[in-house]
């Protein structure tokens, strides 16, 4: 028996048991929910650094993580479109990512 513990896509029990195996699932409450997709960020993010030297898997666990992000917008009742003008107004006052700077330490 392998144990997993964790938020799984919705598909995937039946994908389990299409390989004769039997899953054992429950449904989380709303807020089990909200801190499983909270969790399932974390997970997706190392999920990202381990790809990174492999551009198919890189791709692929990028897409994974926007799938968290989206399911965690609708959860929290958030605004899609806010969060995107706070991510353009943070970038106008704080910058982005693109001159590739890496600070060490500061005096």
């Amino acid at each position: 028996m392998k144990f997993f513990n964790k938020l799984v896509r919705d598909k995937i029990p039946e994908i389990i048991v299409k390989e004769n195996k039997i899953p054992k699932v429950r449904i989380l409450s709303d807020d089990e929910y909200k801190f499983e997709l909270l969790k399932k960020l974390v997970e997706e993010s190392g999920e990202v650094l381990e790809a990174k030297n492999n551009q198919e898997d890189l791709i692929k666990e990028l897409g994974d993580l926007l799938e968290v992000i989206d399911s965690t917008i609708k959860a929290f009742n958030l605004n899609q479109g806010d969060i995107l003008a706070l991510k353009d107004k943070r970038k106008k006052e704080r910058g982005g990512f693109d001159k590739k700077i890496f600070l060490e330490n500061v005096s």
